[in-house]
C-alpha cells in the first residue's frame, strides 16, 4: 500500500494529527488513524465531513483512554491527569470540536522535554511538581503563535480546574500564568459597506454565495448557527435556534425577525431540506467547511481579508450606525454581556464626534473668511 496524497488532499490530512490517507493496490483512497502504540482505526470519508469528525474523535478517544501496557501512564504524572480529564463528564460535555481542539493542544505537551532534563518529557512530570514556572515554559514555547500559547494555557487551566474540583490536586498552578498578547489585534476584519457591495457584486440574487452572505449579514450570527438554519427554525416569520456556541454549557436562545430583504433572497434562492446552505453533494456544511467554501467566494470577489465572522462585525457595526442601544445590539446578536456591543457603538460614536469636530472647522474657517 502506497502513499499518492495529492497537495490538496495533503493539506486537508495535516490539519488532523495521527490521520493518514493511503491508496491501496486497487487505487482506492481510505482514511487511517495512525498512532504508535495504538490499534489502526479506519475513519470514513472524505475529510471534514461529519462522519469523518465521529470517526477521528472516536479514534482520539480510545488512544487516550486505552493505551497499551507499555504506554500507561504512570499514576501521579501530567500525562495521567490528563487522560483522566479527557476521560470525565466535564471534558466529555464539551462541543466535539472543542474536545478536539483542547485533547491536541494537551496531547502536544505531552512529548515536550522539561526543562534542565530533556531525558524527561512533561508527560512523565510529577503533577505535584508542575508549577506555574513549568507552565509558563510550557507557555513560551508556542510563544512565536500566541494564540496557540494562550490554547494551550488554556487548555492546561481546564485540566487543573477539573482536578481540584475531582480532588487530584491542591490548586491550579496555571491560574498564575498570564495569557500572551495576541499579535491579531481586533481580531477578525470586519467588513465595510464597500466590500459588502463589491461581494454582492460578484455574486447575485439566486446564486448560494450570496444567500450565505445574507443569512450572515441578516442575522448577525456565527458561521456555526447559519449552516444549521432551515426551515423548521422558521415561526410566523422568525427563527427559532439556540446558539452553537456553549450551546451545551450556558445555552443561549435567540428568536429573530427574518428581515424582508433576507426574505427575499431566501425565496429567489436554490436551499436545501433542512438547511438553507448545503454542499455540491446536497448535504448540510460543517462548520469549517463552511468557513472554508465562504472564503473561496471572497477570494473570487476580490475580497482576501474579509471571512464569514467578519460579517456578523458587520451586522453588529451596522446596527451601532442607525442608532441601536446596547441592550439592542446584544439582543440581536446574542451577547450576555455588554462588553462587545458597547466596542460598536463607541468606535461609531468616535466617528460621529470626529466628524462634528471637522464640521466645527470647516464653519470657523468659513466665519473668519467674512
Amino acid at each position: 500500500m502506497g502513499d499518492t496524497m495529492s497537495t490538496g488532499a495533503g493539506m486537508a490530512v495535516a490539519r488532523y494529527r495521527y490521520v493518514q490517507e493511503l491508496t491501496d493496490r486497487h487505487g482506492h483512497k481510505r482514511l487511517y488513524y495512525r498512532r504508535k502504540g495504538y490499534p489502526r482505526a479506519t475513519l470514513r470519508g472524505p475529510i471534514g465531513s461529519a462522519e469523518f469528525i465521529a470517526d477521528y474523535d472516536a479514534a482520539s478517544r480510545k488512544s487516550t483512554e486505552a493505551p497499551g501496557s507499555h504506554t500507561r501512564p504512570a499514576q501521579g504524572t501530567w500525562r495521567w491527569l490528563c487522560c483522566a480529564y479527557l476521560s470525565s463528564v466535564e471534558f466529555n460535555a464539551l462541543d466535539p470540536s472543542t474536545q478536539r481542539v483542547r485533547r491536541r493542544a494537551l496531547e502536544l505537551t505531552w512529548d515536550e522535554p522539561a526543562p534542565n532534563n530533556a531525558a524527561i518529557t512533561y508527560a512523565q512530570c510529577p503533577v505535584e511538581r508542575l508549577d506555574a514556572r513549568l507552565i509558563r515554559v510550557l507557555r513560551d514555547r508556542k510563544a512565536d503563535a500566541p494564540e496557540a500559547a494562550n490554547g494551550r494555557l488554556k487548555a492546561i487551566r481546564a485540566v487543573f480546574s477539573w482536578a481540584c474540583e475531582a480532588d487530584q490536586t491542591a490548586g491550579n498552578p496555571a491560574r498564575e500564568v498570564k495569557f500572551l498578547k495576541s499579535k491579531k489585534q481586533g481580531g477578525f476584519h470586519a467588513w465595510d459597506d464597500t466590500e459588502i457591495a463589491k461581494f454582492e457584486d460578484r455574486h447575485p440574487i439566486g446564486s448560494k454565495a450570496r444567500l450565505a452572505l445574507a443569512l450572515l449579514l441578516y442575522t448577525g450570527q456565527r458561521r456555526s448557527d447559519v449552516v444549521t438554519f432551515g426551515r423548521q427554525h422558521v415561526k410566523a416569520g422568525w427563527l427559532h435556534f439556540v446558539q452553537h456556541k456553549n450551546r451545551n454549557r450556558n445555552p443561549v436562545t435567540l428568536q429573530l425577525p427574518i428581515l424582508p430583504e433576507l426574505q427575499s433572497i431566501i425565496e429567489q434562492s436554490p436551499t436545501g431540506d433542512l438547511t438553507y446552505l448545503v454542499t455540491e453533494f446536497g448535504k448540510p456544511f460543517t462548520n469549517n467547511g463552511f468557513g472554508n467554501w465562504f472564503g473561496d467566494r471572497c477570494r473570487e470577489a476580490g475580497l482576501t481579508d474579509c471571512s464569514a465572522h467578519g460579517l456578523r462585525k458587520a451586522s453588529a457595526r451596522r446596527l451601532a450606525e442607525w442608532g441601536a442601544t446596547t441592550e439592542q445590539i446584544k439582543a440581536w446578536c446574542g451577547w450576555r454581556t455588554a462588553k462587545e456591543a458597547d466596542r460598536y457603538l463607541r468606535e461609531v460614536n468616535q466617528r460621529k464626534l470626529a466628524g462634528s469636530v471637522a464640521r466645527l472647522v470647516s464653519k470657523g474657517k468659513t466665519g473668519t473668511e467674512m
